[in-house]
């Protein structure tokens, strides 16, 4: 794929960037008032754009204030079919597969959220050394390009100061997985809402608690950010079950209140999901409860508090007991050594998922958002129901990877 980039001069500060447009084009041609971009042009700490250094071109980045921003991107190209996935920060969703006919250019937008680690001007995020390198703590949006035939003419940014919100509290099943090939619903869901309406701001993290979520000043970061009408979705239980004398029903649900309680004073409407079950059958071919009185505590919550529920937990039994026993290892991260770069045993991981199995996890959620009417339903748009007891054909589903791969194991399981 090759790409041009063009940006308006002028724009001389940080704050700039978010006050007016900024136009891209990825074209070949010259555009009267633009500027054209080599391949070379890579970012650096001095050039506020440009493409990820080692990375074939396939990301690319800049430099912006946090916040919500509308892109729309120009796809096609016209000399060749092309089939574009784009994804952004953290390989999170926001389109997929886009098939266009050779000669064709369609323009399609979406919706995303910035953010850094800064709270105000003497708290921060605690930051694991990992997250360092992540690009969802940075003040950068980063593209990355991927699918069979990737094509991008054009890209414009605009700030979004109207969209809701929607926090995505949890941990390792929900977080935006940084590389290959694990995956979580947290970065499948933002492909599935309206442009211009709603922005998943993901500040899942792996290994984390409902207690370290607010020791390491998470969710005063969610806090800091959110206005009137936003929505704080919370799912934990897999960490917070190894805490001890964190009993599901004292310490567990009062601190769950606690967050409910905060999030209404901030205007926001908390939604309470449980925990998806692990990979664990019987010789019966049924899910074990691995998670023991934690997705009952929180049932028990949402209905004290009059709090939505989704109830992921249950939803996620029959979605694994409907593959079986050996198509669900599909779903989760089963794969042989070596398949992977450096990788040299065998991952055989019944926590963690695969696209495939964060994917199904995501057509889940946005199913039980319909199921109980939570309001930013009407913004789906996802038109075909999805039933957890028919998960999407293996043998024709694909999904376009991201070009740089890991072996190394998420925190929790």
């Amino acid at each position: 794929m090759k790409y041009t980039f063009l940006l308006f001069f002028g724009l001389t500060s940080f704050v700039s960037l978010a006050q007016i447009p900024l136009k891209f084009n990825f074209g070949t041609s010259e555009i009267k008032g633009f500027e054209k971009i080599k391949l070379e042009k890579n970012y650096t700490s001095e050039s506020p754009y440009g493409f990820i250094k080692g990375t074939n071109n396939h990301f690319f980045t800049l430099d912006l204030p946090e916040g919500n921003y509308d892109v729309t991107m120009y796809l096609g190209s016209k000399k060749e079919a092309t089939e574009t996935t784009i994804k952004v920060e953290n390989r999170r969703l926001v389109l997929e597969k886009i098939q266009i006919p050779q000669g064709e250019v369609i323009k399609k937008t979406f919706t995303v959220n910035l953010r850094n680690a800064k709270i105000n001007d003497t708290k921060s995020v605690k930051l694991k050394p990992r997250e360092l390198t992540y690009l969802h703590w940075d003040n950068q949006l980063t593209f990355e390009f991927c699918g069979k035939n990737p094509a991008v003419e054009c890209i414009e940014i605009k700030p979004n100061k109207q969209a809701i919100t929607v926090f995505l509290a949890g941990n390792s099943t929900v977080v935006d997985q940084v590389q290959e090939p694990f995956s979580a619903w947290g970065q499948m869901i933002p492909k599935f809402f309206e442009s211009y309406k709603i922005a998943i701001a993901n500040h899942a993290e792996s290994g984390e608690s409902l207690k370290s979520f607010v020791s390491e000043n998470r969710l005063e970061k969610v806090f800091s950010l959110m206005k009137k009408g936003d929505y704080l979705l919370i799912e934990f239980a897999h960490n917070d079950q190894k805490i001890k004398d964190f009993r599901p029903f004292v310490e567990y649900k009062n601190l769950l209140k606690e967050y409910i309680t905060k999030t209404r004073e901030k205007g926001g409407i908390p939604v309470l999901v449980t925990s998806m079950h692990r990979r664990n059958f019987d010789s019966a071919g049924q899910i074990i409860n691995t998670l023991g009185d934690f997705p009952e505590a929180m049932r028990q919550t949402a209905q004290e508090e009059n709090t939505p529920l989704i109830d992921l937990n249950a939803v996620s039994k029959i979605l694994w007991e409907s593959m079986g026993v050996e198509l669900s290892k599909k779903a989760f991260v089963h794969v042989p050594a070596g398949m992977y770069p450096n990788q040299e045993k065998a991952i055989a991981d019944d926590t963690h998922f695969s696209n495939y199995g964060a994917y199904q996890l995501a057509k889940c959620m946005v199913e039980e958002m319909r199921k109980i009417q939570l309001p930013i339903a009407k913004y789906l748009q996802l038109n075909s129901m999805f039933d957890p007891h028919h998960p999407d054909d293996l043998e024709s589903w694909n999904f376009p990877a991201s070009p740089i791969l890991s072996v190394l194991k998420p925190d929790g399981n």
